[in-house]
């Protein structure tokens, strides 16, 4: 008898559809709608794990080049480039809705980059929580989770022609 095979799970990944989708949903019109797009714009725009993201300070970001610097596993530095949507969706976050929730009446979230609704960092469940209202709301038929966003990101890159080490660099996965 021989050994049975293992099969990996191919992780989920969004269609470029359904990430416009996602992207669509956040109402802009309000504080935290400007705050969930900035966040699912960076989590696409970057591949960063929740971890990262929900870890970023204002001093990570660089809106002048259009980059972040984190550190990921391993305590393993890097700069990650932001495309130009990601961009602006984080200046409007940063000028008109980071201002008010800096404002509320428990507010806790000194440099850190995303707060919640009470103005304290938002965490790890907060974070699950807007990426899955948001897919349910674009109508999304499968399990969707900031992890997902992240593998998104690599296999849209990897259609698009990009260099396999390049993404696993942006990964952090070097």
């Amino acid at each position: 008898l021989g050994i049975p095979k293992m099969y990996q799970h191919l992780p989920d990944v969004l269609s470029r559809d359904e990430i416009d989708s996602l992207l669509m949903q956040p109402d802009i019109t309000t504080a935290l709608g400007k705050r969930d797009k900035a966040i699912i714009e960076i989590l696409y725009a970057t591949g960063l794990r929740v971890t990262e993201l929900i870890g970023l300070t204002m001093y990570n970001i660089n809106l002048e080049v259009g980059s972040i610097r984190t550190m990921g596993k391993g305590s393993k530095e890097r700069i990650i480039p932001m495309g130009s949507k990601a961009v602006d969706s984080l200046k409007d976050y940063l000028q008109k809705s980071r201002p008010i929730l800096l404002k509320k009446r428990y507010a806790a979230g000194g440099s850190r980059l995303f707060l919640n609704s009470r103005g304290s960092p938002i965490t790890r469940q907060g974070l699950w929580k807007i990426i899955k209202k948001y897919a349910l709301m674009a109508g999304i038929n499968k399990s969707v989770t900031p992890h997902t966003v992240r593998h998104s990101f690599a296999t849209h890159l990897l259609e698009g022609g990009a260099d396999l080490r390049s993404v696993q660099i942006m990964l952090g996965h070097a």
